[in-house]
């Protein structure tokens, strides 16, 4: 084994460690913002009044509207529409943000 060949391995060992962490990190992201979503979708449908099918139902409609596109202003402008006149945008970024708190704090838990 050359000096070459020794650097290369470590090399090849350290981008494989570094796909993997980023392969984690990508998951945990996806798994805190879906349940940051349904923390949203629960909160919002109890405003509106739901429970039941019903509320699952919506928390699943909330959750499928920000898979729509990248970031958050999907999901916004769904709760913004569906809430109007019950919480205004200020609130429901706010509310996002103490959800994705929450969310982050169970997934690292494992929960």
């Amino acid at each position: 084994l050359t000096l070459r060949q020794a650097s290369g391995l470590v090399h090849d060992r350290r981008g494989a460690g570094f796909e993997r962490k980023f392969a984690l990190d990508q998951e945990t992201a996806f798994k805190v913002q879906g349940r940051r979503d349904r923390l949203a979708g629960e909160w919002a449908g109890g405003l509106l009044g739901l429970s039941g099918p019903a509320l699952d139902d919506y928390v699943r409609s909330v959750i499928r509207a920000d898979l729509s596109q990248p970031g958050d202003d999907d999901v916004v402008r769904r709760l913004v529409a569906d809430l109007a006149g019950k919480a205004d945008e200020r609130e429901i970024r706010s509310r996002l943000d103490a959800f994705h708190q929450q969310a982050r704090a169970a997934v690292e838990a494992g929960a």
